[in-house]
């Protein structure tokens, strides 16, 4: 019988994985060990462990693990583990992207819902017992614009074609997709900028698109529109939003995702008429872990028949 493969769970929620692994048949070619976040890999678990499951492990780690060759990251951004000085470069590298596709295009719905709807409005009316009649903004008709043509936009736009949004946006190799009415190359977001009456960020964190959403960019949109950030904080170029807001070159913005996590007390976000702060509540589900499982064990069982990962990363293109 085969040595089974050493793979270590660096999460506080290993139970989803566990049961996953047994449910899969995977119990006896493998030989788990868990650890909590908080805590180090012993001497024994890093010179033993084949494949590792975590968020993001600390600089200097990965090159005390000869046996490593998997390394399964729990989250879809991997800016944490490509800016790793000791990353190697045979190391497969595979990301949990599209396992946020459960949950956030439903709040990024609610956050379109909530820009052109009243309802806001109408509960703190309802505080000072005022009768205030405001007219719903609607959706119907309007265009919604996505950098980041994933699956989690796609599934965006599936969402907001029921509500009659025509949808465009951008795709690194633009191709035809349902429910979206223009798929654009990156070269085209200044198109995508200027008739879009929503702007949806769902760009990945990459050199590239680091302060991508800056004062030129806001002033191609409409003083209309709405910037909704789902994507990653350091796309927007703070200061530039603020002043963009403030002075009405776009409508507001929705923003989910910072530079800082949690967003300082003293960030002039908070206190911006027109932007609206969210607590990073786009991705978190409450079946996170057992959605995140399914990809991890099937990508185990694939590794151990050695058949191609899914979602690998693409380390040229930063995610």
């Amino acid at each position: 019988m085969a040595t089974p493969t050493e793979v270590l769970l660096w999460t506080d929620s290993p139970a989803a994985y566990l049961d996953a692994i047994k449910v899969a048949g995977l119990e006896d070619r493998v030989h788990i060990s868990t650890l909590p976040r908080k805590d180090r890999p012993g001497m024994d678990q890093l010179t033993r462990t084949e494949v590792l499951m975590a968020a993001v492990v600390p600089p200097g780690l990965l090159s005390t693990m000869p046996k490593l060759r998997w390394a399964q990251a729990m989250t879809a951004g991997v800016e944490g583990w490509l800016g790793l000085p000791d990353l190697p470069d045979g190391l497969a590298l595979t990301c949990a992207r599209g396992t946020h596709r459960e949950s956030m295009p439903e709040n990024i719905l609610g956050a379109l819902l909530y820009v052109a709807k009243p309802y806001a409005k109408a509960v703190e009316n309802q505080k000072r017992g005022q009768w205030i009649h405001t007219v719903a903004q609607p959706l119907t008709g309007k265009t919604l614009g996505i950098l980041g043509l994933g699956e989690i936009g796609q599934e965006v736009a599936r969402l907001a074609s029921s509500f009659g949004i025509r949808v465009i946006g951008t795709k690194r190799r633009p191709t035809a997709m349902p429910h979206v009415d223009e798929v654009l190359s990156p070269e085209s977001t200044p198109e995508v900028l200027a008739r879009s009456d929503f702007l949806l960020l769902l760009l990945p964190a990459t050199p590239e698109t680091d302060n991508f959403i800056n004062a030129e960019r806001l002033g191609l949109m409409k003083p209309t529109a709405w910037l909704l950030n789902f994507g990653r904080g350091h796309l927007i170029k703070d200061e530039d939003l603020i002043a963009a807001v403030k002075g009405r070159t776009i409508a507001g913005a929705v923003l989910d995702v910072f530079r800082q996590e949690p967003l300082p007390a003293d960030h002039a976000f908070w206190k911006t008429d027109g932007i609206i702060v969210l607590p990073h509540i786009g991705g978190p589900h409450p079946q996170r872990d057992q959605i995140v499982a399914r990809l991890f064990v099937d990508n185990l069982g694939r590794f151990l028949r050695n058949e191609p990962l899914r979602q690998v990363v693409d380390r040229s293109a930063g995610y």
